[in-house]
């Protein structure tokens, strides 16, 4: 895939190289050029002068994407994003505004940039808001200046100069630091390596039909031995425990002492006796 007058191809598949050889042979356009181009793109609608402008600026996209492979992503794909920024650049370009169009360009290419190196530099989004985003890319270039972690000045002159916390910038220093971690482990020597992976913290045993079956069997058990017990009560002291712990409009000592004519702290004796027998024949049947 090449890139020409005729074609506004975006990035090579391959061969990088050769595309930025291709950009760089685009001639520059001068100031009157930029202008009448884009007035003829945004007042006839012209794609032929937005393509012209596209090209002519895209040895800026390249010279913006190399600030970024220091994050390990391909440079292909960061000219690539930046491309597409340089695109909505030139669909808002104001020539009005009396400015050139790369000086303008430039915060639309870094943004997008900045939007898949975030998106793509870990599995797990380091950063999601904005004072994140601009959290990140700072402690990047700061962290390229020192050995080792930020001091408890750099620390603070970062959480100044950005308007966060000293604890923010601590945070996203550790996320920076920390690697992502496959949930099923990974292979070394052939050998699966099985220890200190989520997968054997994070079991789900709602999933496991046995288990499932045998706390449903347990539970079913338990239900017909606790009424088995509940029918050997006497009246009175079967009453006790449904109006106190079955109904649904639970009894109070007071009102169970009213019911059955005794008193307050005869109730409690029976309830507390009565729940002995029950735990006690429960615990005979296991």
């Amino acid at each position: 895939m090449t890139l020409n007058q005729n074609s506004m191809m975006l990035v090579p598949s391959s061969n990088i190289d050769g595309y930025i050889r291709a950009v760089n042979a685009i001639p520059l356009l001068t100031a009157q050029e930029e202008h009448d181009l884009a007035v003829d793109f945004h007042s006839n609608g012209n794609i032929e002068s937005a393509r012209k402008l596209v090209l002519a600026h895209l040895r800026f996209v390249v010279s913006i994407a190399r600030g970024y492979i220091g994050y390990g992503l391909p440079l292909a794909d960061l000219i690539q994003e930046g491309t597409v920024g340089l695109m909505k650049a030139v669909k808002r370009f104001d020539v009005s505004q009396g400015v050139r169009l790369a000086a303008f360009a430039v915060h639309w290419i870094k943004a997008e940039i900045h939007d898949y190196v975030i998106k793509n530099w870990r599995l797990v989004k380091v950063a999601t808001t904005k004072a994140q985003r601009k959290l990140f890319f700072k402690l990047r270039q700061a962290t390229r200046k020192t050995i080792g972690w930020l001091n408890m000045n750099d620390t603070a002159k970062v959480a100044d100069e950005l308007g966060v916390t000293a604890n923010d910038v601590n945070e996203m220093e550790v996320r920076l630091n920390s690697n992502d971690v496959a949930f099923d482990g990974y292979s070394v020597d052939g050998e699966e390596e099985e220890e200190n992976v989520p997968s054997n913290y994070l079991v789900d045993s709602s999933s496991d039909f046995s288990l499932n079956y045998e706390h449903a069997d347990s539970s079913r058990a338990m239900m017909l031995r606790l009424n088995d017990v509940l029918g050997k009560l006497d009246d009175r002291s079967y009453h006790i425990i449904k109006r106190r712990w079955l109904d649904s409009d639970k009894a109070t000592l007071s009102e169970l002492s009213e019911e059955l004519g005794v008193s307050l702290e005869r109730v409690r004796q029976l309830e507390k006796a009565t729940m002995s027998k029950i735990k006690a024949s429960l615990e005979a049947a296991d």
